[in-house]
C-alpha cells in the first residue's frame, strides 16, 4: 500500500513536466516572475535594436534590416530568430496594455541575431517625422488654472509653436490636433504609429492641490526604450534654460506612451495651480521660449539618434 501511495505522489509531481504546459498570460501577482525578471516587448525591441512589426493574439514579430524575431505567446510558444527555433518563450504576462516576457530572452535572442547591435541603439529606419500631441482638447479641458483658463489652450498653443519651429528646421512635424477637438488617447498614439514617427511628444501642463508645486516634469513609460530616455534627457536639458525648475524624468504608464510603438515622451510644462507659473504659461512670449526649448531638444535628439 505504501509503495502504491509513493507511486501516486511521484506521478502527480511529474505531471507538469510530462505535459510541458503552463497557463498563458500569468497575472502580475502570481509571484512567478518579479518585475526585475521580466521585460516588456517594447523595451526588449529597443535593447535589441528592433522595432515591433506585428502583434497578434498568437505571436509578436520584431524586425530590423537584418533580423526577424518571432515570439509565440501561447502556452509553450517558441522563439524564432531568422526562422530558426531558439527555445520556449516562457511565462507571458499581459497588463496595462503591455506584454511582458522573461528578461533572459534578451541575451538569448541577441546571441542568435545576424549582427551585433549595441544595447540601447535602434536600427529602425528614420521616417523623418515627429508627432506633436497637444494634450486634452474639445470636451476634455484638462486642468483649470488658478487664473481661470484651461490647460488645453496652453497645450495647443505651445504644441503649434513647436511644430512650426520644427518645420522651419526641415523636420516633418505632424500634430495630433490643430484645433480645439477631442481625440481619444489611443487615437493619438495611433497617429504616431501610422507615421512611424521618430519621436512622439505629448505636451501638457500640470496641477496640484498645493499652490507651491512648481517646475516642469518629463515622463516616459515604465518600460521605456533607451531612445525614449535619450529624448527625455535632450528635451529636459533644453527646458532647463527656460527658467523653470526641473522635477526630473519620471516613469508612468500613460496610455499615449504605452501605445506608441516608437520613442515617446510626455512633458508637463509647469503648474497651473501655481499663480506665477500660470501667468507664465498664459504669456505668449514665454510660450515661445518653451516651444524653442522643446524644438531644440527634439532636434538634438534626432541629430544624435541612430534610428
Amino acid at each position: 500500500m505504501r509503495t502504491v501511495f509513493g507511486l501516486i505522489v511521484l506521478l502527480l509531481l511529474a505531471l507538469p513536466v510530462i505535459t510541458g504546459c503552463q497557463q498563458p498570460g500569468g497575472s502580475a501577482d502570481d509571484g512567478l516572475i518579479s518585475s526585475r525578471d521580466e521585460i516588456s516587448i517594447q523595451e526588449m525591441a529597443g535593447l535589441l535594436g528592433l522595432r515591433v512589426d506585428e502583434t497578434t493574439a498568437t505571436h509578436i514579430t520584431l524586425k530590423n534590416v537584418s533580423n526577424t524575431v518571432m515570439l509565440f505567446t501561447c502556452s509553450g510558444g517558441k522563439v524564432y530568430v531568422n526562422a530558426r527555433p531558439l527555445g520556449e518563450v516562457g511565462m507571458v504576462n499581459r497588463r496595462g496594455g503591455q506584454i511582458y516576457v522573461p528578461r533572459s530572452l534578451v541575451s538569448q535572442i541577441r546571441s542568435a541575431m545576424r549582427t551585433s547591435v549595441r544595447p540601447g541603439v535602434s536600427t529602425r529606419r528614420s521616417s523623418g517625422c515627429v508627432v506633436i500631441d497637444a494634450g486634452h482638447g474639445g470636451k476634455d479641458p484638462g486642468a483649470t488654472s488658478c487664473l481661470g483658463f484651461h490647460e488645453k489652450t496652453v497645450n495647443l498653443a505651445v504644441a503649434g509653436k513647436v511644430a512650426s519651429l520644427l518645420k522651419q528646421r526641415g523636420v516633418r512635424a505632424v500634430m495630433t490636433r490643430s484645433n480645439d477637438t477631442f481625440i481619444e488617447l489611443e487615437g493619438r498614439a495611433a497617429i504616431a504609429n501610422r507615421y512611424d514617427a521618430d519621436l512622439f511628444v505629448s505636451i501638457h501642463a500640470d496641477s496640484a492641490p498645493s499652490s507651491s508645486a512648481r517646475g516642469f516634469t518629463m515622463y516616459v513609460a515604465r518600460s521605456a526604450s533607451w531612445s525614449s530616455l535619450r529624448a527625455a534627457s535632450a528635451i529636459a536639458k533644453s527646458m532647463a534654460r527656460t527658467g523653470l525648475s526641473s522635477r526630473g524624468t519620471r516613469r508612468a504608464d500613460f496610455r499615449v506612451l504605452v501605445h506608441t510603438q516608437g520613442p515617446a515622451v510626455l512633458i508637463e510644462l509647469g503648474y497651473l495651480s501655481n499663480s506665477s507659473e500660470a501667468r507664465l504659461l498664459r504669456d505668449s512670449s514665454f510660450q515661445n521660449r518653451l516651444a524653442q526649448a522643446i524644438a531644440s531638444g527634439i532636434s538634438n535628439f534626432l541629430a544624435r539618434a541612430v534610428l
